[in-house]
């Protein structure tokens, strides 16, 4: 007989819910992991990781371009074919990685999709698999459903396996599109307009707000947009899609400054947000409350109802995957009687892999001064860095935002090459509640891109030395 009672039951295997498995298992808890599809989630199967496969693939097809600039020749090609099975591999290769974790600390794994009725200590988990149902019990039941790409069925906007796109059709393309739409230009969007953009698609960014990055430092989507307009992007603004038609390709009516356009395209990515995975699972029955899709919880991740608790993407944002891992070590450490830290959003980086590069933690400008500080801030160019010339990379800017009383660092926002690397040095300063002094007497290598983290500190204090 299989065993069907454990201390922790978690549903869903992404990076919130494989993490907190590992991490509820090292503290002495017998426990089981729900999986519908495959280990690893969306994040490891469909979203992060092939996503910055394909991205890499784009990023040595563009140097192969400009190896002129290196002094270099070489014949620049591409197999999109190959493309994707390199994504598709690596992503194989990590799940994999990630069923010998949990075999490697003991955690059960359960194939099928789950379902919750009330229960004693925690909901009963019924499990349906192509084995039939199963009821399992455990102390603790933590949702880690995820999310999925948000659609708009009503205007034609609805992946169709051929002309419309979500991230997943997106990542194995059939063909590489000539003219591609993307809806949204948030960080989804902007890397598969980069991505596309790569390999020769005429792409067109559609946003209903009047920049992109809307998430960003208002100074960063501006540089942003002028370098993806150098690209060759195009950018629809303050506007919205109002219907798509599919026949031999996409006819799209765009609303642009209250006056309709109509355009044709090959393919169309739908990048407009997500929707929490919160159906047909008895979580309203079980008097769950959710908002817009997502479930409502507390610092520690409890939903209310005795026994439950949710992490990651169907809760509130940012949904990040390494927020969700944290937010599950928060929750399961708290589980355990342990004293964890709630989590602070406003500290949790976020990144988007385009080209170039945009990374950032903390308040934008606009946002600190909303928030009443008075502040002060810095600026430094990459063309004032000797690495990212001879990178040949000079575009690009670190900006620092601090309190001008207390020296605190409010925010941190870049854009360039490996600023997705860089940030990490920020979002620990700020985690140890650094001061700008603490930063100017950091001793930084050189020669590096660091620097500029530096030089970005002491321009806030008017001590700037490369500029």
């Amino acid at each position: 007989m299989a065993d069907t009672s454990f201390d922790v039951i978690v549903i869903g295997s992404g990076p919130g819910g494989y993490v907190t498995a590992i991490r509820a298992s090292q503290l002495g808890f017998k426990t089981a992991i729900i999986e519908k599809e495959d280990l690893g989630g969306v994040c490891l199967n469909w979203g992060c990781i092939p996503t910055k496969a394909l991205l890499r693939s784009a990023e040595i097809y563009h140097n192969m371009e400009n190896a002129k600039n290196y002094g270099l020749t070489a014949t620049a090609g591409f197999d999109l074919p190959a493309i994707v099975k390199r994504s598709r591999n690596i992503a194989g290769q990590l799940s994999g990685g990630v069923k010998f974790l949990m075999k490697k600390n003991k955690i059960t794994v359960i194939p099928g999709f789950a379902r919750l009725e009330r229960g004693g200590d925690a909901p009963k988990v019924i499990v349906k698999s192509s084995k039939g149902e199963e009821t399992y019990s455990g102390k603790h039941v933590i949702l880690a459903s995820g999310a999925r790409a948000r659609t708009v069925p009503q205007i034609g906007l609805e992946p169709d396996g051929k002309f419309i796109w979500t991230a997943r059709e997106a990542m194995t393309p059939d063909t590489m599109p000539k003219k591609l739409l993307v809806i949204g230009s948030g960080a989804i969007g902007m890397e598969f307009a980069s991505f596309y953009n790569a390999f020769g698609a005429d792409v067109t960014v559609v946003e209903m707000v009047d920049r992109i990055l809307p998430a960003e430092d208002a100074e960063i989507s501006a540089m942003a947009q002028k370098a993806f307009e150098k690209r060759g992007f195009k950018f629809m603004l303050d506007a919205q899609v109002k219907s798509v038609k599919t026949g031999n390709d996409v006819t799209a009516t765009i609303s642009v400054g209250g006056k309709d356009e109509v355009h044709n395209f090959d393919r169309v990515v739908l990048a407009i947000g997500i929707v929490g995975n919160v159906e047909n699972m008895g979580l309203e029955e079980l008097g769950v409350k959710i908002d817009r899709s997502h479930i409502t919880v507390d610092d520690y991740s409890f939903t209310g109802v005795k026994g439950l608790y949710a992490i990651g993407d169907v809760t509130t944002p940012p949904w990040l995957a390494h927020k969700a891992s944290h937010e599950g070590i928060i929750c399961i450490e708290k589980i355990a009687g342990m004293h964890p830290h709630p989590l602070d959003a406003n500290s949790i980086p976020g990144c988007t892999y385009c080209h170039p590069q945009i990374a950032s933690v903390g308040h934008t400008e606009e946002q600190a001064k909303a928030a009443g500080h008075d502040i002060k801030v810095g600026r430094f160019p990459f063309i004032g860095n000797g690495k990212a010339i001879a990178l040949g990379e000079p575009e690009g800017m670190i900006k620092t935002i601090f309190d001008a009383k207390t020296g605190e660092l409010l925010g941190a926002h870049m854009i360039g090459a490996e600023v997705t690397e860089l940030i990490q040095g920020y979002v620990i300063g700020r985690q140890l509640e650094t001061t700008e002094e603490d930063l100017m007497h950091t001793v930084f290598p050189h020669p590096t891109l660091s620097e500029m983290m530096h030089e970005a500190v002491l321009d806030a204090y008017d001590r700037t030395v490369h500029m």
